[in-house]
């Protein structure tokens, strides 16, 4: 059996976002969120569940940050809720909202476990949302300046930051099929959310840079690798049109490319161009730091008479309970395609991990094997990426324990640490026993 050792330096983390673990959601002055919003409109969360105590970290935090380091976890990536420090989305900085991060960080801190910190993942201020949202141009200058007061505050202590999390996910399903909040079902309006978030997104590295703040920044993308269902033209045409409305239309302008010609021709003819006004796509392309790689599966395509040109082909690997397909040699693949893609960038794994709704036994041991065979399958393809030369510097596992899963609500579990939603009890996994192991060896058998 041979061991499968990464780079020297190379860090291993768990994530987690802030409307998924903290609950709280009344406490100290926070303001309403759209997921606030969104899960009491019947029908839209799965059982009806909110995330009002999800797991209760806003009180349990210190508990959380010992458990992180009894597994011997290198770095933690975390959301910072708007909300929590801008009630309104803008205006009247929440004091009480910052001391909170404050007091994670250096709990943080104490245990050498290093903050990396997401400024926006999905859990937008219900007051900018009453405006437009993503979909009106003035929430750019809003979260300019909710990124600056994140930068003053703990710039200090934290040296590694993320714009956004995954805008494919929250423009497309929370403007286009709105399945996610804020739950719209416009074309429109999705053209416009991807362009401000991007812009966004640019205009606070923009800020990073001028405040001559140490450390790195940069995105964090949903990623598939995208695969041919057969070997004709047709379909190899299928799959690039799949990459450019997905992988190249969010990290192409990030990249100084701008937005693929196919996409730009869609929204156009649809009455719907991306809003772009001169100097837009230079501040998108303002040079980042890092690329934030999220990846589950893979996705298996085929043409399609449709207005996009492709479409899923019936799926050929055992389904994962959340519905796709698994696929742990995608993490590798993918990660060979956009380093050959974008000219090798440096990367961080910033999710990845495995839906295993796997209950405690008779003894309260919860044995995840199907987490567990995944886990070693992503990170087997990874160091073989690694070895092709992708420069990979840091995996943050998805995630530290079960938490709201949006829409699916508390059915589906991606924790390598189980959560007990009635007594809130954290309650490691064999999937955490075994990560602690790959964390102390900085590597796994293969």
């Amino acid at each position: 059996m041979a061991f499968l050792s990464f780079p020297e330096g190379f860090q291993w983390g768990v994530a987690t976002a802030s409307y998924q673990i903290e609950g709280a959601v009344q406490e100290d002055d926070r303001g309403v969120t759209i997921w606030d919003t969104f899960v009491r409109q019947p029908g839209k969360v799965q059982n009806g569940d909110t995330g009002d105590v999800a797991c209760d970290h806003y009180h349990r935090f210190r508990e959380d940050v010992e458990l992180m380091a009894s597994l011997g976890i290198q770095t933690y990536r975390f959301s910072l809720a708007w909300a929590r420090i801008y009630p309104f989305g803008r205006g009247a900085v929440n004091e009480k909202g910052l001391a909170f991060y404050d007091r994670l960080i250096d709990a943080l801190l104490e245990k050498n476990i290093q903050p990396a910190v997401t400024l926006y993942h999905w859990d937008l201020p219900q007051a900018l949302q009453d405006l437009g949202g993503w979909t009106n141009r003035e929430v750019v200058d809003a979260f300019a300046a909710y990124a600056k007061t994140a930068f003053d505050r703990f710039g200090d202590r934290v040296t590694r930051w993320i714009t956004l999390n995954e805008p494919i996910v929250f423009t497309e399903m929370g403007h286009r099929t709105g399945v996610m909040a804020p739950g719209m079902r416009d074309l429109g309006a999705y053209s416009r959310a991807i362009h401000h978030a991007l812009l966004a997104h640019g205009r606070a590295v923009q800020v990073f840079r001028e405040g001559g703040y140490r450390g790195e920044i940069g995105i964090t993308n949903a990623n598939t690798f995208y695969e041919p269902a057969d070997d004709s033209p047709e379909t190899a045409a299928a799959v690039e049109r799949a990459r450019d409305f997905d992988t190249r239309l969010f990290h192409g302008p990030v990249f100084g490319r701008g937005y693929p010609a196919s996409v730009v021709k869609h929204f156009a003819e649809r009455g719907v161009p991306l809003p772009i006004q001169p100097g837009d796509m230079d501040v998108i392309a303002t040079p980042t730091d890092f690329l934030g790689v999220n990846l589950y599966s893979r996705g298996l395509i085929q043409p399609a008479n449709n207005s996009v040109g492709f479409t899923y082909a019936p799926p050929r690997l055992p389904l994962l309970p959340m519905g796709y397909e698994a696929a742990p040699h995608a993490l590798g693949a993918f990660v060979r395609w956009i380093s050959n893609e974008y000219g090798r960038p440096r990367i961080y794994i910033t999710e990845n991990g495995v839906c295993d709704n796997t209950e405690p036994d008779a003894n309260g041991v919860i044995d995840d094997a199907t987490r567990q065979e995944l886990l070693r399958g992503f990170l087997a393809g990874l160091h073989g990426a690694i070895e092709d030369g992708c420069d990979v510097r840091a995996y943050y596992q998805w995630s530290l324990m079960d938490n709201f899963e949006w829409a699916f609500g508390y059915s589906k579990r991606f924790g390598i640490v189980y959560t007990d939603y009635r007594t809130l009890a954290r309650i490691p996994k064999k999937s955490a026993e075994m990560y602690a192991d790959i964390i102390r060896r900085n590597g796994l058998d293969a």
